[in-house]
């Protein structure tokens, strides 16, 4: 990835041949080292000890302070752990598909631990900066540059930029790209800093992180620097002015908010250009005007719950679509790709897994390929990363058996989105049905607790990044989403992250449905004489297990959850050891309710709606039997599984009674199970591996369509109504 930059001149021989033995650390006293993924460090033991003043929005050293620390040379990687570790509990056959993934995050985690270790008992130089990190962010130049010169977020995933200046006897420049952190968000704090903070002066204990970048910006001439449009282009929606035109006090707003490079200011001001100054935005979005409140009486739809919890089981007002046209639905999931211009809060790193990543807009997260019994790992995530690096050219990094598409793998979300958008204008939807995993790595990027009513920066950024810039053509814009929250969305291995954010956006948006974690829409279509109950359902209680018990892969996890992390205050998750109960009794509870609803409904559809997979039910496919024989469930619409599966009721593997279930988890935020390459289909567990469905729905029935990320049709199946003596 270096062909043509000026980066490629300046590796050093040396240190590449020695880059995955040493590893390179720049924390600052009392900041917090990754927790996640594998971060390169750099020996500086030959380092000097100048006596130096060096400002940058995401690196400052203050004269005489301790930046570096003497790190060891990692000799004896081997010993941190094999990327198989995880395995070794599992039985042969076992689900396992993001195992080696989690590992390799483990022994990131190994790593990171050491070298503070090692930090804490070496001799630190004092005061001194390589030039090639000196610049306002210490991590290069920009967006505007490649991402190894670039990004002025540092951390997660920041890279180099090398600068042609004279180094101190001994030190060479870096010769070796940074490998990105390989997983997302690392433990975070249990209150969210942006919803609860009071207002102080830049001069402030509580603000000593951002307040040198801030003083260079302002009086240092950082304002000035020909990157500075795009290290501060929040700047206008959080503070209402323009960066040439903020005060100290806008820059500390901004810094509180959404902060280049990660120095986050600990409170807002108590004054800037346009108050209130303690809110992410100048002018916040209000609660959009939905149809039907303009009276005083409305639905659900017409304001927020005090509490995310407060429209469980409630009803989306009707939804009427008239005409006599064909009338179709579209269903997508796992769509969500990481937003890596996102300049994250509460210190946490930034959503980027490899170079390609630190741009506007989604990229997909790479995880590992099995075969399709998941018993031989033919691509780990060290390898994708290389393919994704590369562009599958290293042909020893990225192995043939990572089955890498370039053009494929590498953008699935924005092909997906794409083929809808062509299918829209040929059969266009009244609505989208999505399954979830709508954010990856871990959801909305803050803590939970934001109150209903107000939508936070970060929620924002990572809605319009990933959700309103993708699924914004003709056909698509103005859709309702009716949504459901998957494993991501809660956290993935944390249950304290926005999963409460995705619930509130419903009253920020036009288009965004998702009123509580469970909920129902009835749907009528009054010319063509049918209508549809469509039930919308949390199945997350399968990935909610107990503390100790599959860190890499539980939302209740120990390992990974913050120490007092706690969403009580929002009627989530009390605590790590109650939540596993949290969720069985979300799930009870909607089972209760769900039975319920089926068997009074008097709609000639029914149609469930859940993140995981067919048959995924906790009892082996018996309780979505009962739903389908007992209580008249005409579909079953799920993802999580990264692929395209039409289950069929004759299918061996469905004993749902005759039930029809998709799995549509290929919309492309991550990458799918197998290869997307049509000619090598044997590990290929469904039809397709990127995608979504199209239902064209009638009153006498349904057919389905599965369409491949490049728009062909590549299964299809009918669905009739059961009759009304079998409800």
């Amino acid at each position: 990835g270096l062909e043509g930059s000026s980066a490629s001149s300046a590796l050093t021989p040396s240190l590449l041949a020695i880059k995955r033995h040493l590893f390179f650390a720049a924390l600052l006293p009392g900041t917090r080292p990754l927790s996640v993924g594998e971060t390169p460090r750099l020996s500086v033991s030959a380092m000097p000890s100048l006596q130096s003043r060096v400002l940058s929005l995401g690196v400052a050293a203050a004269t005489g302070s301790s930046l570096f620390g003497s790190v060891a040379a990692w000799e004896d990687e081997a010993a941190l752990g094999l990327d198989d570790e995880c395995l070794s509990s599992l039985e042969p056959g076992a689900d396992r598909g993001q195992c080696a993934l989690n590992a390799l995050q483990m022994r990131g985690k190994k790593k990171t631990q050491a070298a503070a270790e090692a930090d804490s008992k070496a001799e630190q130089p004092m005061g001194w900066m390589p030039p090639w990190m000196a610049g306002p962010n210490g991590w290069g130049q920009g967006y505007g540059q490649p991402w190894w010169q670039s990004s002025p977020g540092g951390g997660y995933g920041g890279g180099y930029s090398y600068t042609p200046a004279p180094l101190p006897d001994g030190v060479q420049a870096p010769g070796a790209l940074p490998e990105p952190s390989s997983m997302g968000p690392s433990p975070t704090p249990s209150a969210s800093a942006e919803d609860q903070a009071k207002c102080g002066s830049l001069d402030s204990a509580e603000n000593a992180k951002c307040k040198e970048p801030i003083t260079w910006v302002v009086t240092g001439g950082g304002i000035h620097d020909p990157n500075a449009k795009s290290w501060f282009e929040d700047m206008k929606k959080i503070t209402g002015v323009d960066y040439l035109s903020a005060t100290k006090e806008d820059f500390q707003r901004l810094y509180f908010c959404s902060p280049p490079g990660g120095k986050q200011c600990g409170t807002p001001p108590c004054s800037c250009s346009k108050p209130p100054c303690s809110t992410c935005f100048a002018g916040a979005p209000g609660i959009v005007a939905r149809e039907g409140c303009d009276a005083e009486l409305g639905g659900i739809q017409c304001k927020p719950p005090e509490m995310p919890m407060g429209y469980k089981g409630m009803s989306w007002p009707r939804l009427t679509y008239r005409g006599v046209q064909q009338m179709h639905i579209f269903a997508v999931g796992d769509w969500g790709g990481m937003d890596g211009s996102l300049n994250p809060i509460e210190g946490r790193p930034r959503i980027i897994a490899y170079k390609a990543g630190a741009k506007p807009g989604p990229s997909v997260f790479p995880r590992t390929r099995w075969n399709a019994r998941h018993t031989k790992e033919l691509c780990n995530h060290k390898q994708f990363i290389t393919c994704y690096d590369t562009k599958g050219e290293d042909k020893v990094g990225c192995p043939e058996t990572c089955g890498f598409v370039v053009g494929v793998d590498d953008q699935p979300q924005q092909l997906v989105a794409q083929a809808m958008e062509a299918r829209a204008l040929m059969n266009k939807p009244q609505y989208i049905l999505n399954v979830g995993d709508n954010f990856y790595w871990g959801g909305i990027e803050k803590t939970c607790g934001t109150p209903m009513h107000q939508l936070s920066y970060t929620a924002f950024h990572q809605f319009n990044q990933v959700f309103e810039s993708v699924y914004s053509g003709p056909g698509l814009k103005d859709l309702p989403w009716l949504s459901v929250l998957g494993n991501h969305d809660w956290g993935g291995r944390q249950f304290n992250n926005g999963w409460d954010q995705q619930i509130a956006y419903t009253w920020h948006s036009k288009r965004w449905i998702m009123p509580a974690p469970y909920y129902m829409v009835p749907i009528s279509y009054p010319d063509k004489m049918f209508t549809v109950d469509v039930y919308m359902i949390d199945s997350n209680v399968h990935d909610a297990k107990d503390p100790p018990k599959d860190s890499e892969h539980n939302i209740c996890g120990s390992a990974h959850n913050p120490a007092g992390a706690t969403c009580s205050s929002v009627g989530g998750p009390p605590s790590v050891e109650e939540c596993p109960g949290f969720f069985k009794q979300l799930w009870d509870e909607q089972k209760t309710w769900l039975e319920g609803k089926l068997a009074e409904s008097t709609a000639t559809w029914q149609i469930v709606v859940t993140h995981f997979p067919c048959g995924e039910d906790g009892a082996n496919q018996a309780w979505y039997r009962k739903l389908h024989t007992k209580l008249g469930l005409d579909l079953l619409v799920t993802g999580h599984r990264h692929d395209q599966e039409l289950w069929l009721p004759t299918d061996r593997k469905n004993h749902m009674g005759g039930l029809t279930c998709m799995v549509t988890g290929g919309g492309g935020g991550i990458t799918s199970e197998a290869t997307p390459d049509p000619m090598n289909k044997k590990d290929w567990y469904g039809e397709g591996e990127y995608g979504f469905y199209d239902i064209t729905i009638g009153l006498s029935s349904m057919f389905i369509e599965s369409i491949n990320y490049d728009g062909t049709l590549i299964k299809s199946t009918h669905v009739y109504p059961k009759p009304k003596m079998m409800r």
